[in-house]
């Protein structure tokens, strides 16, 4: 598994996002966990009333980044933010947060199949970060899903990006 590394400007974000342990309900890659359910509000919102967000980038692009504050090894909770990317904040929507991720290089892996289901993150952070020359920049990374992703019951058919933000060691 071997990424592009990429410069990337400030990237904001609008969307929901959920505290806690994800995978208290269920396992990966389902609407039963706190994931499934918080894309399953957030898309039920920009069906509704997606409108209300202003100067999306993509139409079609959607983003889950995961954020990591200092307790999530020993308490297994952390943020989990979902939806769209913004070319600039103007009046957003109250029902929706802001996230703002700062300019960087992030190491992007490419995902196909049954590659998205498996354990990509231990491949990512255990096994290629080690040996790569670089260091986590940030505590988050994000999932870029776009045209490419056919949706969880179509894993065999997607294909995803992992940005991971990188610093050279």
């Amino acid at each position: 598994m071997e990424p592009r590394i990429v410069q990337e400007g400030e990237i904001l974000l609008v969307g929901m996002s959920f505290y806690g342990d994800p995978f208290q309900l269920s396992g990966a890659w389902t609407e039963e966990n706190e994931i499934g359910r918080l894309w399953v509000r957030f898309m039920a919102f920009l069906q509704a009333e997606g409108e209300r967000i202003k100067h999306a980038k993509h139409a079609a692009t959607t983003v889950e980044a995961h954020i990591y504050g200092e307790e999530a090894m020993e308490t297994g909770s952390w943020e989990i933010f979902v939806g769209v990317e913004v070319e600039r904040l103007e009046d957003v929507p109250l029902e929706l947060v802001v996230k703002i991720l700062p300019a960087c290089t992030y190491a992007v892996f490419t995902l196909q199949g049954e590659e998205i289901g498996g354990d990509w993150s231990n491949l990512i952070y255990s096994q290629w970060m080690p040996g790569s020359g670089y260091a986590l920049a940030h505590s988050y990374a994000f999932q870029y899903y776009d045209e490419r992703f056919k949706g969880v019951d179509d894993l065999d058919g997607s294909v995803l990006d992992v940005y991971v933000p990188v610093k050279c060691v």
